[in-house]
């Protein structure tokens, strides 16, 4: 399996990592702390050092009730970030966390490689068309509602069969708009409990009947730190456990805060299957 990242082909046969850079100043975990352009330059040298494929960049945290941002606001914040990582690290491949289309096409031309849309373009109908339109790699994301309201809307008659019906009318939609790299994530966390999350993760195996990457988007999730009863800064050793999972389960790519646990794990999946 391979994705095209700006020409590049990415091998997912063998999982990748992708690490978080929130610049939002209300990220559950992260949230403020890179604000300045050496913070930020920093962070994502380590990541990258640490062996991060993908950097995704968001600036509107999606966290359960999490405040409204403009459009205006949302490219104030995230455009001279994508500016700023491709002018100091020409090779990187830049994943942009939003719902927007205008997002998406600014980000774009100003040089980031794939999408991460929490809606699946359900929040902006035209999402579809921009990703058609410049054909970058597009991950579809399962939620309800929007972020604001989403952890209403948890009633379902069976939690993955829904999913993936979801999944597969958002991927016929795609296809016949000619968007070739599509990836899905299940949407750890996104209109789901506890309970359900648990659920999907250990029928995971089941999204291989889409014939897509998975990616797996748990890092620090409640669903970890509540489960312990512990919070999320303490919450790195439940979400490699559960990223192991996902790796035996067939995920290809780990979206994390903490890259380096992430390639360990990795590793030695790998070596373990080898």
């Amino acid at each position: 399996m391979t994705i095209n990242c700006k020409g590049q082909l990415i091998d997912l046969s063998q999982p990748k990592v992708m690490g978080i850079l929130n610049i939002t100043p209300n990220s559950f975990f992260d949230g403020g702390k890179y604000s300045s352009e050496e913070e930020i330059i920093a962070k994502v040298e380590k990541m990258l050092a640490e062996g991060a494929t993908f950097i995704d960049i968001g600036a509107y945290s999606s966290k359960p009730s999490a405040e409204y941002v403009s459009e205006e606001e949302e490219l104030n914040r995230i455009v001279p970030v994508v500016q700023l990582l491709v002018k100091h690290f020409p090779e990187i491949l830049i994943s942009i966390d939003t719902f927007r289309s205008e997002v998406a096409r600014v980000c774009i031309e100003n040089g980031a490689a794939m999408i991460n849309d929490i809606s699946a373009g359900i929040l902006d109908d035209k999402m579809l068309e921009v990703i058609a339109q410049y054909n970058v790699p597009y991950i579809m994301m399962h939620m309800r509602g929007t972020p604001q309201n989403m952890q209403s809307m948890t009633e379902y008659e069976d939690v993955v069969k829904e999913v993936l019906l979801y999944f597969s009318e958002k991927i016929a939609q795609a296809r016949s708009l000619g968007i070739n790299d599509l990836i899905v994530d299940p949407g750890f966390g996104f209109a789901k409990t506890i309970t359900q999350n648990f659920e999907v993760m250990q029928k995971l195996e089941l999204f291989h009947i889409l014939e897509l990457p998975i990616l797996i988007g748990i890092s620090r999730k409640s669903m970890i730190y509540k489960a312990l009863e512990i919070n999320a800064d303490a919450a790195l050793n439940g979400t490699t456990v559960l990223n192991t999972i996902a790796l035996t389960k067939g995920a290809q790519i780990l979206r994390v805060h903490d890259v380096a646990a992430a390639v360990e794990c990795i590793k030695l999946f790998e070596k373990l299957n080898s």
